[in-house]
């Protein structure tokens, strides 16, 4: 069963979340209203300076990041059972690990688009939104972007602390389901980043990035899912 989350047992985004004054949305309905805030946005941008041959673009980046807000709660909701060792909770929750690389993720991606590309002869700016990009339509693009690495960041975090997790515990079968479903989630997670790829195939260095990303992302939870396959369980919950 879930126990209420405490302090620094919550993803930074669950907190921001919560922390709203005077709103109290159930989750599913906060993601859905995240969805459709961005997505309105994006349209009615799109709508006033011609710019349709992004709001697709954009659409799917909007799409990718709340199918990653409803997969990090699902993550969250299972690692907070009562089952699991509450060091890993505090590792997963407490360090806000995955704001760290959002952050690493997101300066490299505007440092793609904003220095390298151009500076290699790129033009996926102005592919997108024409040689003099309206500024209230760059703003959006970086929000969006942002939502996006902040999610790439989780995914990363959720997939290191998970194989910490199957390699240092020796587990009850109960905690082992618990880890199963949450690990498969988390691959889940990477795996539907790969939505964006037709959107930079024609860019290099993002393309291997983001498949580098998903690859390293299911490598790494994958072998967590082994080790909580094969090795035996030990008939005691471990809590500490």
């Amino acid at each position: 069963m879930s126990r209420s989350p405490e302090f620094g047992e919550t993803w930074v985004y669950e907190s921001i979340v919560g922390a709203l004054p005077g709103i109290d949305l159930p989750k599913p309905a906060a993601i859905a209203l995240q969805f459709l805030v961005f997505e309105v946005a994006l349209l009615a941008l799109a709508w006033y300076y011609d710019l349709w041959n992004a709001a697709l673009a954009g659409t799917v980046a909007v799409a990718v990041a709340a199918v990653g807000s409803t997969e990090m709660l699902r993550i969250g909701r299972l690692a907070r059972r009562a089952t699991v060792p509450e060091a890993y909770s505090r590792l997963l929750f407490g360090s806000s690990i995955e704001v760290v690389l959002a952050v690493l993720a997101f300066v490299a991606l505007v440092t793609h688009l904003f220095v390298f590309d151009p500076r290699t002869g790129g033009s996926l700016l102005a592919s997108l939104f024409g040689p003099d990009p309206p500024i209230v339509v760059v703003y959006l693009m970086l929000l969006v972007l942002w939502d996006v690495c902040y999610r790439i960041g989780t995914g990363w975090w959720a997939s290191v602390v998970a194989l910490w997790r199957s390699a240092r515990y020796e587990l009850d079968e109960t905690a082992r389901r618990t880890f199963v479903r949450a690990d498969l989630e988390t691959m889940a997670f990477g795996l539907v980043q790969l939505a964006l790829v037709p959107f930079v195939a024609d860019q290099p260095v993002l393309l291997v990035a983001l498949v580098g990303h998903v690859v390293a992302v299911t490598a790494v939870t994958g072998l967590s899912l082994v080790l909580l396959r094969t090795r035996e369980p030990s008939g005691v919950s471990v809590t500490t």
